[in-house]
């Protein structure tokens, strides 16, 4: 998220070290970049029960079994080339909660005229579980292509929080908003019915150069803040950021709307630390249902 600020897992989880997926009694996973993940409620706990991936994707499981279960998703090589793709399926069980982040941000290298690089995630939570996934936000490389699609099936009771966020790029270098594209998706049902189908898509070369319309912006993020176990924390967010002096030479620019029993959050930076420090304080409140802050990262 930070440029590279990895996560600290003896900070975050303390006591813990991180358990490489998939364990000898998983099956493999098919094809190249794909992953399984499934977290159920076990006597009394969130414990993960199926965990496997497949290079250039690698899941590690900092805390496998608590009041929610920690996931990591990590990549080979430090981050994604031209022609890589990763497709993961998660599955949270009623009543269970997981956590499913990333080691650092995710570094999309320059396509070079090619496909350039995709993720897909597609996630069901049952009824009274809670999804948060936290992932750092994606670094498009200059002249860097890629694109992520997110799916979201929740159960009536389940709960989701979501953030995707993109970075101007290696800003150290002079790499301002140079990819040629991203595009990110979020889709999310509830009990069958498509409560939120949202996209974020820049691309070189549509409109106004992306440096021009981004001046001054470092980091761009979403959150979606859904669900029973986070309503109450959804409220008092929309109520805060309703309360709120409108500021546009401000260094983080929020706002949110409502959505179904929660909201979704839109936020743009002058600066990823100052972005990411805010979003920190407006999602504060996952640290009592996941046992710990999900966005803790070292000094």
């Amino acid at each position: 998220m930070l440029s590279p600020t990895p996560f600290d897992l003896e900070v975050a989880v303390p006591g813990s070290r991180a358990a490489a997926c998939p364990s000898p009694r998983q099956p493999p996973c098919p094809g190249p970049g794909a992953g399984r993940l499934e977290v159920l409620a076990v006597d009394g706990c969130s414990g993960v029960v199926t965990c496997a991936a497949s290079s250039p994707l690698q899941l590690l499981a900092p805390r496998p079994r608590g009041a929610a279960a920690w996931i990591l998703a990590a990549n080979h090589g430090g981050g994604l080339v031209s022609g890589d793709a990763v497709d993961l399926e998660v599955s949270v069980g009623a009543g269970a909660a997981a956590c499913l982040g990333t080691q650092a941000e995710t570094k999309v290298y320059r396509a070079a005229g090619g496909a350039g690089a995709r993720q897909s995630l597609a996630a069901a939570v049952g009824g009274g579980g809670l999804l948060a996934l936290l992932p750092d936000p994606v670094s498009p490389f200059a002249e860097a292509r890629y694109e992520q699609e997110q799916r979201f099936e929740l159960a009536a009771g389940a709960s989701l929080v979501v953030l995707d966020a993109v970075t101007a790029g290696r800003a150290a270098r002079g790499e301002r908003w140079a990819f040629a594209r991203y595009r990110s998706r979020n889709e999310v049902r509830v009990s069958g019915m498509l409560i939120l189908a949202d996209a974020v898509h820049l691309e070189a070369g549509r409109g106004p150069p992306l440096l021009r319309r981004l001046a001054g912006l470092e980091l761009l993020a979403t959150a979606i803040i859904l669900g029973p176990r986070v309503a109450a924390a959804a409220r008092e967010l929309l109520q805060a950021l309703g309360r709120a002096p409108a500021d546009g030479g401000a260094a983080v620019l929020a706002a949110a709307s409502p959505l179904a029993d929660g909201l979704i959050l839109r936020l743009a930076s002058r600066s990823v630390e100052e972005g990411m420090q805010a979003l920190r304080a407006h999602l504060s409140f996952l640290a009592a249902p996941l046992d710990g802050d999900p966005l803790l990262r070292r000094p």
